[in-house]
């Protein structure tokens, strides 16, 4: 008998950022988390420039103790998102990449702070 090779397609997966919602206890709904800012590095760059006017690659790196390729690719997805925007510039012969948060990265980070805080309160009364 011969075997069918055909690989199968994987279901399709929801875009990473693609709108979610929590059912609470109580059956009270929340909108999930920014999965963009949730993870580790990105709240690490957001809540660093959300206290600084700016920050520089090398600040940041060290501050979130990773590495440049980490900490790029990170940023970058902010930077797309309009969360943060990056300036170039050079001091002597030397770049100088630094980060501002946005006014939308600023939006971004009250919804999911204020978000965390309404799970966190959630739990709390279990």
């Amino acid at each position: 008998m011969a075997k069918n090779n055909t690989a199968r397609k994987p279901a399709p997966e929801a875009p990473p950022n693609a709108p979610r919602a929590v059912v609470q206890p109580g059956g009270e709904t929340l909108p999930d988390l920014d999965r963009l800012i949730h993870e580790r590095i990105r709240l690490g760059i957001i809540s660093a420039l959300a206290v600084n006017d700016a920050v520089t690659f090398n600040e940041l790196k060290k501050l979130l103790n990773t590495t440049d390729g980490n900490l790029s690719v990170h940023a970058r997805k902010l930077e797309e998102a309009n969360y943060i925007a990056c300036t170039k510039t050079f001091e002597g012969r030397m770049p100088k990449t630094e980060y501002r948060l946005t006014d939308a990265g600023r939006r971004a980070l009250e919804k999911y702070l204020n978000h965390m805080e309404a799970l966190i309160g959630a739990m709390r009364e279990r």
